[in-house]
């Protein structure tokens, strides 16, 4: 297996880009798009335990779009082969005092590339 071929990286870190640009701009239609629309796919947040891809779906619609705006850092997309890949960063929202931690596992599937699982937590900001 070919870990981190060029040609995945790219196509998986403009599928990162275009979430995260969703993510930002509260754009639940592509956020929707961009998780795999299966029972399996999971996303553990801040405050929730989401199963399946329609809690994640009502989770999204639900979701207040105010104070969404970030600062990522230190993000590592790796590509195992040529259909599956991990993407983790760290972020800090504006005037925030918690770090952010976020990792993905992205497959590729018929539709392009997915989420599968995600989870997000926060941890205090560790001192510089």
């Amino acid at each position: 297996m070919k870990i981190n071929d060029p040609k995945v990286i790219a196509e998986v870190t403009a599928a990162f880009e275009r979430y995260e640009q969703a993510l930002v701009t509260n754009d639940v239609a592509v956020l929707d798009e961009l998780f795999f629309e299966d029972p399996n796919t999971v996303r553990y947040g801040v405050g929730e335990n989401l199963y399946g891809y329609d809690e994640i779906k009502a989770f999204r619609a639900a979701r207040s779009p105010a104070g969404l705006v970030r600062k990522l850092e230190r993000t590592k997309i790796t590509a195992y082969g040529n259909d599956f890949a991990t993407a983790n960063t760290l972020f800090v929202r504006e005037g925030g005092t918690k770090l952010g931690r976020q990792s993905q596992a992205w497959m590729r599937t018929e539709s392009g590339w997915r989420v599968v699982s995600a989870h997000v937590s926060l941890i205090d900001r560790p001192a510089s």
